[in-house]
């Protein structure tokens, strides 16, 4: 069976629609119009008879009447009679009766109905004649020592009719006309409309043939529901873009960073089974192989928790929490160390108490733990690292120094970078994610960390996002 196009189905129902609505306005404007031709005319009769009434000249002795007129004695009077008198006047008849209702003068096409009926002073009849539906209106002329007569006036309403037919017919020719133009003309509109529609479709098709998530919609300028509706699909094209390229990443990084570790252990391994060891040379293999799964373990959790929040950060719960007190618990974790851990280095906080934030616990813990860890890992022995907190111009700003080794400005550039370490030769004690992890937090939170350092005085990062209103 044939697919019918959203276009046609479109022009079909509109083009039903009309022909309907139209159709019940024909009729209800031709049933209107009907009911007032009625009472146009009744009026119209009334009108004529009271007319000829006010013409008629009836009097005892003959006078000059109009030009061209004869006189008709009647009842002991005269009665002028003339070629205008009482004639057919849009179309209605005039007829001129004695009282015991013998016809005058005039003529009454419908004598033999209304003759029976008597007449009526100022009295609207309507009549049935061969099918038609005809009006009578009578009026009685008194003049005084004189006999009365009566005026008849007769009216088909085969004249309306007639009218009302004309109009039909016209209404008929142009309707069909009318009803052509209105669905060649809204197939012509539903095309242009769904015009984008085609377009969407089109390049969906083709990106899902070519695979290539790069192309997107290209509909203009609009501000309608289908560019709403492409500017929604080119928004998930490039997030589906995004997240293939990152799954890509993942492959290539995880494959990078777990060669050495991998590697390693495989060399311990057939270090250990090619011939029998002492049991310190196994325990010392088996030392080797920890340190390298712990680091092994330490890189995919990093790159789970990366890959997390440029795909699903909505995984997150935001709040507004207060940041001065995370800030402080972090800090007061990071004293508990030992001294070995912490080789020697003091650790100086200032935190302004009462900063709000609007974000997710977890992650700013994160952020804010990876900070400082990084001051102490690459600070130096015996010296400080500064944690200063801070709100000004409705933003919170948190600074952590250290007066370590520094980083020239040729590696600043990429300090964020993933994997990337300054010092490869200490690139045992992390797994090169921190400062790209904390840099993404920081950009979820609608802020950022920027980086102040010179090589041999030491470096201080300095985050900052937004108050809680």
């Amino acid at each position: 069976m044939k697919r019918i196009s959203i276009r046609l189905k479109l022009t079909l129902w509109f083009s039903s629609v009309l022909i309907v609505m139209s159709a019940a306005a024909i009729w209800g404007i031709l049933h209107i119009n009907s009911r007032v031709d009625i009472n146009r005319l009744t009026s119209l009769l009334i009108q004529e008879v009271d007319l000829s009434l006010s013409e008629i000249v009836y009097a005892k002795e003959p006078q000059g009447g109009p030009i061209g007129s004869y006189w008709l004695y009647h009842g002991g009077g005269y009665i002028a009679l003339n070629e205008s008198l009482l004639v057919t006047q849009n179309e209605v008849r005039l007829a001129m009766y004695s009282l015991d209702g013998s016809l005058l003068y005039g003529e009454n096409p419908i004598s033999s109905v209304t003759d029976s009926s008597g007449f009526s002073d100022a009295t609207l009849t309507s009549h049935s004649y061969e099918g038609s539906v005809y009006y009578s209106y009578d009026r009685l002329l008194s003049v005084d020592g004189l006999d009365s007569i009566w005026i008849r006036g007769v009216v088909s309403s085969y004249a309306e009719d007639f009218q009302l037919s004309m109009t039909i017919r016209a209404v008929m020719l142009s309707l069909p006309m009318f009803v052509v133009v209105a669905v060649v003309g809204g197939y012509l509109i539903a095309g242009q409309v769904l015009r984008p529609i085609k377009k969407i479709s089109e390049a969906a098709s083709g990106i899902e043939q070519g695979g290539d998530l790069k192309k997107r919609i290209e509909l203009g300028e609009g501000k309608d529901e289908l560019h709403s509706l492409a500017s929604s699909i080119n928004s998930m094209i490039s997030r589906l873009d995004r997240a293939f390229e990152t799954e890509k990443q993942f492959a290539s990084d995880a494959s990078h960073e777990l060669r050495t570790p991998i590697s390693v252990i495989l060399a311990q391994c057939e270090y250990s089974l090619e011939k029998t060891r002492t049991e310190t040379e196994y325990i010392e293999a088996m030392e080797v192989i920890r340190r390298q799964s712990d680091k092994m373990a330490g890189i995919i959790s990093d790159m789970l928790d990366f890959t997390r929040l440029e795909t699903t950060p909505e995984r997150y719960i935001m709040e507004r929490l207060e940041l001065s007190e995370l800030v402080s618990l972090s800090c007061l974790d990071f004293e508990h160390l030992s001294d070995s851990d912490k080789k020697g280095i003091k650790l100086v906080s200032d935190i302004q108490p009462g900063i709000r934030v609007y974000g997710s616990y977890q992650l700013l813990t994160r952020l804010v733990t990876n900070l400082i860890s990084n001051a102490f890992r690459y600070g130096k022995e015996g010296g400080n690292v500064w944690v200063e907190l801070r709100a000004a111009d409705n933003k919170a700003f948190l600074s952590v120094r250290d007066d370590g080794i520094g980083i020239s400005s040729e590696h600043q550039p990429r300090v964020f970078d993933r994997f990337y370490q300054v010092d490869s030769s200490r690139s045992g004690e992390g797994t090169g994610l921190g400062l790209a992890i904390s840099k993404e937090i920081a950009k979820l939170h609608g802020g950022d960390i920027e980086l102040k350092s010179s090589l041999g005085e030491g470096s201080e990062f300095i985050f900052w996002m937004k108050l809680s209103v």
